[in-house]
């Protein structure tokens, strides 16, 4: 696994950008954590320290995650491809993707990486990436994103609408669909992301105090992601059962 990182990861660029990453977390206040809230005000590590700690966490949580995708993902790609995204500008951010091959990626943003406190934190949001693909999520959205589109279409035909509105609604209609299941996406990653992250020897409840630092993006009609407090909810009651 460490040749397999270190062909992405330029130890010397990461530790060059990371020296200059100081605000991370959007500039908003951290919201009160219910409870262990260790994590939330712990300094921000040194540029060495969070590399050396973004090397080891792959290293542990990549062969946990893979054997938990062959598992339960059976016939998937399980063999993940862990990357840094380090075009300049980017926000605090991690994501799953494919290549053109179907192999899944997983990628961290350099301000994200420097704003991991503890290797808890950086293992519970690479479980939460890794458990997005193993539960199909990304195929699951685009289906229910090309549906939405579809339906839209067909409505906006059926009241008479020009080329121009037909193409509208079928946007709007994606755009919709997309976002229809995304919340309960997300607490389905949050939930099998602890599993992995357990699994992998970390303490995933601790991991999600990161969630106390950035901001909630409450409970939105049509939103992306669901409450805070309800994420952190949702790792304590799975962390619960696997003890």
């Amino acid at each position: 696994m460490t040749g397999r990182l270190v062909k992405f990861l330029a130890l010397a660029g990461l530790m060059t950008a990371l020296a200059g990453c100081v605000e991370v977390s959007g500039g908003a206040s951290p919201q009160p954590a219910p409870q262990n809230t260790g994590s939330t005000n712990a300094p921000q590590l040194s540029s060495r320290a969070a590399v050396n700690m973004f090397v080891d966490v792959v290293n542990k949580m990549e062969p946990v995650a893979e054997r938990i995708c062959r598992s339960r993902a059976p016939g998937a790609n399980c063999d993940y491809q862990i990357i840094v995204d380090s075009r300049a500008g980017q926000p605090p951010n991690a994501y799953q993707t494919l290549n053109k091959q179907g192999r899944p990626i997983i990628a961290f943003t350099v301000p994200l990486i420097a704003d991991m406190r503890n290797p808890d934190e950086l293992a519970f949001v690479m479980g939460h990436e890794a458990a997005h693909h193993i539960a199909g999520h990304l195929a699951r959205t685009q289906e229910s994103a090309m549906l939405g589109g579809l339906v839209g279409g067909i409505l906006a035909t059926v009241t008479g609408a020009g080329q121009a509105g037909v193409e509208a609604a079928q946007n709007i209609g994606a755009s919709v669909g997309g976002r229809a299941y995304s919340k309960g996406f997300e607490l389905e990653a949050d939930q099998l992301g602890t599993i992995i992250a357990y699994r992998a020897g970390y303490n995933p409840e601790r991991g999600a105090q990161y969630f106390t630092r950035i901001p909630d993006p409450g409970d939105r009609f049509l939103g992306t992601h669901p409450p805070n407090t309800q994420r952190i909810e949702t790792v304590r009651r799975t962390l619960a059962t696997l003890r």
